[in-house]
């Protein structure tokens, strides 16, 4: 198993320390570096600025939304992002929700399955220099009955085949990943219900394709802490997990929400959801139960986080991407290298 770092969003107070701990990420050995966006920072910039003051270590994009770009500009800069990085980007494509798709970008999250499916297929065609034609529901390429031709990219990728990521969470979505991409992005991962809640569906759309899960890259990100008190490092995420399951969507439509519903946290995922929505963000934090956050987080002892990892593994993890937690630069550094040796004592190194 691999390890991965999450810089998450960009321009939060931070930025000097997420390049710092990038820096040193690269140095430690990590595999992946990815960077995220939603409706502040962008990821391809940032991605940029991190591939130019590193070395080794792989780019990701986790996620570029779908709905923010045309598919034959995600292309352009998924060949631009790779040729600068010296053959180091991987691709991470999301639909991102209905708040942000239809609020910030104006695009209406309908149909998200088929609209992926179609993106997909037009983002490898671009990046493979074929001339670009599409016809299907939600793109049509070249337009009909105008000046436009079929044309192709006009530089060359560093490599044939750039990695293609999705970020997934229902069942569908899964087992569409599985089908057309090269890994999986996956958030709230725990060990214990990994194989329900994503493995299964992943490896459906494997079948499906007619492949097995062999080179297929299940890449969740996991939160993790170093301390000697678990409780009170589980207490740090309440707030981050209550956002998520209570508050990222509507009452009838929250990803999160029904992924700890999967399992098992039916009756506390409702009432976090209503008290989020209600405006009681403290209580929801409250109602989130303990060990639904020390089952998706790596908290305590080095040992302990060894432990996890471990656990994640066996449930079929390939690349294990951490979210160092602390206030200071000092602290997330010193998780960053917790993560490392903590990889070593679990023997997966």
């Amino acid at each position: 198993m691999r390890l991965g770092i999450n810089l998450g969003y960009w321009g939060a107070g931070m930025d000097g320390d997420n390049l710092a701990v990038a820096r040193e990420a690269d140095r430690l050995g990590y595999d992946v570096c990815w960077a995220a966006e939603a409706y502040g920072s962008d990821a391809p910039t940032v991605l940029s600025w991190v591939a130019a003051q590193t070395e080794r270590i792989d780019i990701g994009s986790a996620i570029m939304q779908i709905p923010a770009r045309q598919p034959a500009m995600t292309a352009m800069t998924a060949a631009t992002l790779d040729s600068l990085s010296g053959g180091r980007f991987r691709l991470g494509l999301g639909v991102s929700g209905p708040q942000v798709s239809e609020g910030w970008y104006g695009v209406k999250f309908d149909k998200p399955l088929s609209r992926t499916r179609e993106y997909v297929e037009i983002v490898r065609k671009a990046m493979t220099r074929q001339r670009l034609t599409h016809d299907g529901e939600h793109w049509t390429l070249p337009l009909p009955g105008g000046p436009g031709k079929p044309i192709k990219l006009t530089v060359h990728p560093q490599r044939e085949h750039i990695p293609l990521y999705i970020a997934a969470i229902g069942p569908k979505n899964l087992e569409q990943t599985g089908e057309i991409a090269d890994g999986a992005l996956l958030i709230f991962p725990s060990a214990e219900h990994l194989e329900e809640t994503a493995i299964r569906p992943l490896r459906a759309g494997r079948e499906k394709a007619g492949k097995t899960m062999e080179g297929f890259d299940v890449c969740p990100t996991v939160p993790l802490a170093l301390g000697d008190d678990v409780t009170a490092l589980a207490d740090v995420f309440r707030p981050y997990t209550a956002l998520y399951v209570g508050g990222m969507g509507s009452r009838k439509q929250n990803f999160y929400n029904q992924l700890a519903r999967r399992m098992g946290y039916e009756k506390e995922a409702a009432e976090i959801q209503d008290r989020y929505l209600d405006g009681d963000k403290d209580g929801a934090a409250a109602a989130v139960p303990h060990e639904l956050i020390d089952s998706t987080t790596l908290l305590g002892s080095v040992e302990r986080i060894a432990d996890g990892m471990r656990a994640y593994a066996e449930a079929g993890v390939t690349t294990l991407t951490l979210a160092p937690a602390g206030f200071t630069l000092d602290e997330r550094l010193a998780a960053l290298r917790a993560g490392t040796e903590a990889l070593e004592r679990a023997g997966l190194a």
